[in-house]
């Protein structure tokens, strides 16, 4: 439910101090995320000639970087973004530039691929993450935060669709290898201007923080259990969304539809997605994080199943553009909440944790419809993946009762470009929400 009171704009966030500077700097090292896999693959494949050693290479690489996100995260809460970010980035670009030189080498082992591939994707530098923190720390009201938040989103959203069209632009005129040096200068450059940026100075490390508002061991515990209901439904949004990809190719197949059917229903869930979380943005809702959450998730199973009962491509296409809508609200508002639910010093954990949870759905998901495509219907295939949405809405959500001051305002130091400005303490009522290509 949402009320009519007035909102501020888009163009107000990106007017708030340092934040267009911040934000684009952000974009251009996520930018690398969205290279990088395609690039990788091409020279992989290019190198060894085997789909099944670049495959699996690429997998190694993804998964240290998606399962060690957290314990990159929290170098970058403990030390702050420029003591732990920028050697992380530098480090990752070296590691990816080491790679490329691997892979210009044939007959290069497999066995050093993949260990160099899982070096650099250990060093991911959490960009997302800490962006999502600077933006919680920028700007203390709920409804800049919510906005800033979408924003985000689609960005990143957008990203990830403009990152294999670059690449596909540069190994036309240079090998693939190129997209992997490229993608290394991305996160190199982009980390650089984004550390150096004033407003990563409101990410203030913990160690500096009051040895009184560190977390206790009821505390995080706690904590745990207020992420859990964020981090079940990134989850189920990763599983649910990268069925989806393999689905449309099976319902192409099936009807000896050609590839650019398949891109035109994905191009529709990244267009939905975009759209449904600028609406988010757009809304003053009354209602909490956590009670939309659930419905969120529950929406876009619902269109799921419905994607499973559509007799022709049109239909298709209302369905997951449909489903695509609730995409992008359903991880803002759980980074909303996530960023919430954080102690002083965990808050970049907080956000890697949905984004770990987002990405190891999508893999798992990828993996398991694989597995059933071949085995069941496609229309109890569509409805399987919008069943593990749904039931990732009925995770329950528990606020975590806090007898501190609200951990942002702990983990922020004024900058010198704006004074500091006493506030008064909210109600819970009025505490504020949590808060990602």
């Amino acid at each position: 439910m949402s009320t009519h009171a007035p909102r501020p704009s888009y163009a107000a966030v990106l007017r708030v101090p340092h934040a267009r500077r911040t934000f684009a700097a952000a974009l251009v090292g996520r930018l690398s995320y969205g290279t990088v896999s395609l690039a990788l693959m091409l020279s992989l494949t290019r190198s060894t000639g085997s789909y099944a050693v670049a495959g699996t290479v690429l997998a190694i690489f993804g998964a240290t970087g998606v399962f060690l996100s957290p314990y990159r995260a929290a170098l970058v809460d403990r030390h702050g973004p420029r003591r732990a970010l920028l050697p992380m980035a530098l480090l990752y670009a070296v590691l990816l530039c080491a790679l490329e030189a691997v892979c210009r080498q044939p007959g290069t082992p497999a066995a050093v691929l993949a260990v160099t591939a899982a070096c650099a994707g250990a060093c991911t530098p959490p960009l997302g993450p800490t962006m999502r923190a600077v933006w919680a720390g920028l700007l203390p009201d709920r409804a800049m935060l919510q906005r800033a938040y979408s924003l985000d989103g689609v960005a990143e959203e957008l990203l990830f669709v403009s990152g294999p069209l670059l690449v596909g632009v540069v190994i036309g005129v240079a090998p693939p290898t190129a997209g992997v040096v490229l993608s290394a200068l991305l996160v190199a450059v982009g980390t650089l201007a984004f550390v150096t940026s004033p407003a990563a100075g409101v990410l203030r490390p913990a160690e500096r923080a009051k040895d009184d508002s560190a977390p206790s061991g009821r505390g995080r515990a706690g904590q745990g259990r207020a992420l859990l209901q964020p981090v079940a439904v990134a989850a189920g949004v990763g599983i649910s969304v990268s069925a989806v990809d393999l689905l449309v190719v099976a319902f192409a197949g099936q009807r000896g539809l050609g590839g650019s059917t398949v891109a035109w229903v994905l191009a529709a869930l990244s267009a939905g997605s975009a759209v449904g979380g600028l609406l988010n943005g757009a809304v003053t809702w009354s209602s909490s994080a956590r009670a939309r959450l659930p419905f969120l998730a529950a929406g876009l199973g619902v269109c799921l199943v419905a994607a499973g009962l559509a007799s022709g491509v049109g239909t298709l296409v209302v369905a997951v553009t449909c489903a695509g809508l609730f995409v992008a609200p359903a991880l803002t508002t759980a980074y909303l909440i996530a960023d919430e639910s954080a102690e002083p010093g965990f808050r970049i954990r907080a956000g890697a944790w949905c984004n770990t949870a987002v990405n190891a759905g999508g893999a798992a998901g990828a993996a398991a419809v694989g597995l059933l495509v071949e085995r069941l219907p496609l229309p109890v295939c569509f409805a399987v993946s919008g069943t593990v949405a749904v039931a990732a809405a009925l995770v329950p959500g528990r606020r975590r009762a806090r007898s501190v001051v609200r951990p942002g305002l702990l983990s922020r130091r004024p900058s010198r470009s704006r004074p500091s400005r006493s506030r008064p303490s909210r109600s819970p009522s009025a505490r504020r929400p949590s808060g990602r290509p």
